[in-house]
């Protein structure tokens, strides 16, 4: 893979100003690292710079000003990057439809999405997975009310998504969708006892 270009550090730049105020969930964290963590893990499985740019930029609608922050991501970044950000995002809208009808609506949709947006979606949802496993030994039971969906619906929305990813087909991301596989599962098993 060529070097990065300047617009990967136009899209890191974006995103950072675009999520500035925003933390994880129930943490001081600040969500870039999130963000960050997403493109990295785009970029060690393959991934190109309009992939690597998209993770960057894949919560920014749905979080951060809907269509008018869509419409601003194709302005700046070029139709691709947009095409892959809008694979990626559940709702455009606010407020936001319900919760469990939305996610289902997304994940039917990622059934026959492209693969840049099923590497995305993959790495996303591996660092999510990753991310609760670690709260949830630090905080036990307590994690769960961060999350719409509570414990239940949190753990069949990640077991949906590796079901729904895995339908899909072999992709580059197959290493990452495997390990998002295994994570998941272990917070399955870790939360179940």
């Amino acid at each position: 893979m060529p070097p990065l270009s300047d617009r990967f550090y136009a899209a890191l730049d974006y995103a950072a100003r675009l999520h500035g105020g925003q933390q994880r969930k129930g943490t001081a964290v600040p969500y870039v690292s999130h963000l960050m963590a997403v493109a990295s893990l785009v970029l060690e499985h393959g991934g190109d710079e309009d992939e690597a740019i998209a993770a960057l930029l894949h919560d920014a609608v749905e979080d951060q000003g809907g269509r008018e922050t869509a419409a601003d991501i194709d302005a700046r970044f070029g139709r691709r990057v947009a095409e892959i950000v809008a694979g990626c995002t559940d709702a455009d809208t606010q407020p936001k439809p319900p919760w469990r009808p939305r996610k289902e609506a997304h994940l039917a949709r990622l059934r026959d999405s492209s693969p840049s947006v099923r590497l995305v979606v993959t790495a996303d949802k591996l660092h999510n997975a990753r991310s609760i496993t670690l709260e949830y030994r630090a905080s036990g039971e307590a994690l769960w009310s961060r999350f719409s969906g509570g414990r239940e619906g949190t753990l069949w929305y990640y077991r949906a998504a590796v079901e729904a990813l895995t339908a899909a087909g072999p992709e580059r991301g197959s290493a990452l969708l495997r390990e998002l596989a295994r994570v998941v599962e272990e917070l399955e098993r870790l939360t179940a006892g």
